[in-house]
């Protein structure tokens, strides 16, 4: 019986690590699309979307399946009831590359090249999500950490676009709307970020049964 659990629990494993893959893979592709101003990646971040939606149903019903079939111990019911709270962060991770992508397609051809501070923010955001996951497969405290305290990375980076784009109204109000369109991509990275932070929060819930939010 045991092994059957074990057997299981390397499907969702294995699952959790294809849906933070998608995840990483939407938010590269939407930051391509920004940073080149092609909008037909951005439209290929929106109707790859779905696949992220349809992960989160199959790691839903593989969780269950374990609830429910198996006999699993109070370190088990961690490791399940934090994938099921991580896949839901995931989810909302696919859902806001998706929004950055719809803004690019209003850009009119500008990228965002012209705020430097959203290329960090996005890069520090994947490695967050990248490292949330690994941490969560793994089972590693320090990876899970080592994401919380990231944050700051991204944080400092959202006031530097803030700043920028603050300036650049300032020099030319004929760029508003752009700055406004940069400025809540920005925040959907920053967001992407605090998702992160939650996923790497149910990593150290699975593990030591400590969760900082409750």
């Amino acid at each position: 019986m045991r092994s059957s659990f074990d057997k299981q629990l390397e499907v969702l494993n294995q699952k959790m690590i294809e849906m933070g893959a998608e995840c990483e893979s939407l938010i590269a592709l939407s930051v391509k699309a920004l940073l080149d101003g092609n909008t037909h990646d951005a439209e290929k971040v929106r109707e790859n979307g779905g696949k992220i939606d349809q992960m989160e149903r199959e790691i839903e019903s593989i969780c269950l399946k374990l609830l429910l079939q198996q006999q699993p111990v109070a370190s088990d019911l961690r490791v399940i009831s934090a994938a099921l709270k991580m896949i839901t962060d995931m989810e909302r991770i696919g859902d806001q590359a998706e929004d950055i992508a719809e803004i690019i397609t209003f850009l009119d051809g500008r990228t965002g090249n012209e705020c430097h501070d959203i290329r960090l923010m996005a890069e520090a955001t994947i490695k967050m999500v990248t490292d949330s996951i690994d941490a969560y497969v793994q089972r590693n405290l320090d990876l899970a950490r080592s994401v919380v305290n990231h944050d700051d990375v991204v944080d400092h980076a959202f006031l530097c676009v803030k700043q920028k784009l603050m300036s650049m109204i300032a020099a030319n109000n004929a760029d508003g709307k752009y700055a406004i369109d940069l400025l809540m991509i920005a925040k959907y990275f920053e967001r992407i970020g605090d998702h992160a932070v939650n996923i790497a929060e149910w990593v150290e819930f699975s593990v030591t049964g400590i969760h900082k939010g409750t």
